[in-house]
């Protein structure tokens, strides 16, 4: 079995946890998270109800390569936490795990994601470029919650 890598990213953000929990419940907003050049586009038909053993697919593009890529959810703890697991993809194999805790202020959202790179040794001589384009990826989805989930107004109506 081959090794797996891990990667782990974190923003907070100055929204309740069950309203941040909520958005990323709905598969049909990963969209709104994946850099538009890899053309995102969900093929499951929606409402997708998520709940362990769920199945999703969407194609993307990665590397001008347009592949199908179906995960299943696994693990369902709402508003905690939730994984899914690539079952055909670009990795041999996949895991992202999605925890949302609550912090002062707000709410922490925690990703981590082990994978397995396909394709042998080939696979480890371009690691350097997937581990790059996965950090892109992760800053271009924190600037988006960012941007959906500003802090709270106070509003006084009197």
């Amino acid at each position: 079995m081959k090794p797996s890598r891990i990667l782990r990213a974190s923003v907070v953000v100055p929204r309740p946890r069950p309203e941040v929990f909520a958005f990323f419940a709905r598969a049909e907003n990963l969209g709104a998270l994946t850099p538009p050049e890899l053309g995102f586009r969900l093929v499951t038909p929606p409402p997708i109800v998520m709940e362990p053993g769920a199945l999703i697919d969407y194609t993307i593009r990665l590397w001008m390569v347009p592949m199908v890529w179906r995960t299943r959810i696994t693990i369902w703890e709402p508003p905690l936490r939730f994984v899914d697991e690539q079952l055909r993809g670009p990795y041999k194999r996949w895991s992202h795990q999605h925890m949302f805790v609550e912090v002062e202020g707000g709410t922490r959202i925690e990703d981590e994601v082990r994978y397995v790179l396909p394709f042998g040794i080939l696979g480890r001589l371009v690691a350097p470029l997937i581990v790059l384009q996965l950090a892109r990826i992760f800053r271009y989805r924190e600037a988006v919650v960012r941007s959906l989930f500003p802090a709270l107004q106070n509003s006084d109506h009197g």
